[in-house]
Order: structure tokens, then sequence, then C-alpha cells
């Protein structure tokens, strides 16, 4: 679960999801349960890493599916598939509770107030599982300066050029380490897949 993110972003393009994307564009309430049945869970797990908190990433999750559904046409095939898409939403909507989160607690902390965040992980199914076995794999197959960067990138929410700052690099040194470890995590997670 830890990285369904990068999961379903290096995948290729599933023509049914864009499908039920198109049915949800006419207003095919069925397609739209059908793209729920699949893709929360993906979304759950996200959420729930970002947010650390059960409740607060199933509102994220709901929040992405009512947004899919009034806004289905948007979706487009030639720039990814529907997973990411939906991925993209969650991840973006989790990372702006946790901005929001971050002003409250401030906020919180200068009136002596404590927040906790523990949260319990969902059971994973084995399917589930080996896919999350592999992507860590594949992670740490990468060169420790390109994981730092899209680990920071995408579960703490950072951009190229706040990573930049907080490492000390150049910009551009962290776009292209980015870019290479994308390109490679690609590669080899297409090389296992079954």
């Amino acid at each position: 679960m830890l990285l369904a993110f990068f999961a379903a972003i290096l995948s290729p393009a599933s023509a049914s999801d864009a499908a039920l994307l198109q049915r949800i564009a006419m207003g095919d309430r069925k397609a739209l349960r059908e793209l729920y049945d699949r893709c929360a869970p993906a979304a759950l797990a996200l959420a729930r890493r970002i947010l650390r908190g059960a409740a607060e990433a199933e509102d994220v999750v709901q929040d992405v599916f009512v947004e899919a559904w009034l806004h289905a046409s948007r979706f487009d095939p030639r720039r990814g598939n529907a997973v990411a898409w939906l991925l993209a939403m969650a991840r973006s909507r989790a990372l702006d509770r946790v901005r929001a989160r971050g002003v409250a607690e401030r906020a919180g902390a200068a009136l002596g107030r404590e927040d906790s965040g523990a949260v319990a992980l969902p059971i994973e199914t084995a399917q589930q599982r080996q896919e999350r076995e592999r992507i860590q794999a594949a992670l740490a197959s990468l060169p420790p300066e390109q994981r730092e960067a899209l680990l920071l990138a995408y579960f703490e929410g950072l951009s190229q050029r706040e990573i930049a700052a907080r490492t000390g690099e150049a910009l551009g040194t962290v776009k292209t380490r980015c870019r290479l470890a994308l390109e490679k995590l690609s590669r080899l997670l297409a090389e296992v897949e079954p």
C-alpha cells in the first residue's frame, strides 16, 4: 500500500477504466460504482499514508469520486490512465488537508493544544502485499538521492523547488533526479509484471 500511487501512475492505461469514465460522464451510476470498487482501495491507501487518519482519508476518497462524477468529461486518456487521474486527485486533496491541518496545529500549539495522528493500517490482501513488496523493491533499487526526491515529492507534497531548498541541491538536479527515477521505476515495474 505504501506505493499504490506509483503502481497506478506507472502502469499502462486501462481502456476499461477510460470507458467507465466515459459512461460516468454520461451519467451512468453503475459505471461510477464499478470504478469506485476498482480504484477506491488504492486511493484510500494513498490518502491514509499522507493523512495518517482513516476518517480524513475516507473523506478525501469520497471527494475524489464526487469530483469524478461531476467532471468525468475532463478526463483525457492521452495524458494518462484513469487510476492515475483519480490518485492524483486523491494526493492533491490529501496534501491540501495536511497543509490546512498544519495551520490548525500551529494555531492549536499557540493555545497549548496537541493533536495526535496515530492510525491503524487496513489489512492487506496477499495480492496487495505482493504488489507493495514489488514496488518497494523497485524503489529500493533507485539511487538514494532519486528515491529521496520522489518520496519528498509524493509523500510530503514538496514541490521540486522546495526539495531543492531542503536538500541543498540545484533545482535542475532535483528535476533530473525525479524524471530519471520515474523512468527507471516505469522500466523496472514493466519488467516484473506478470
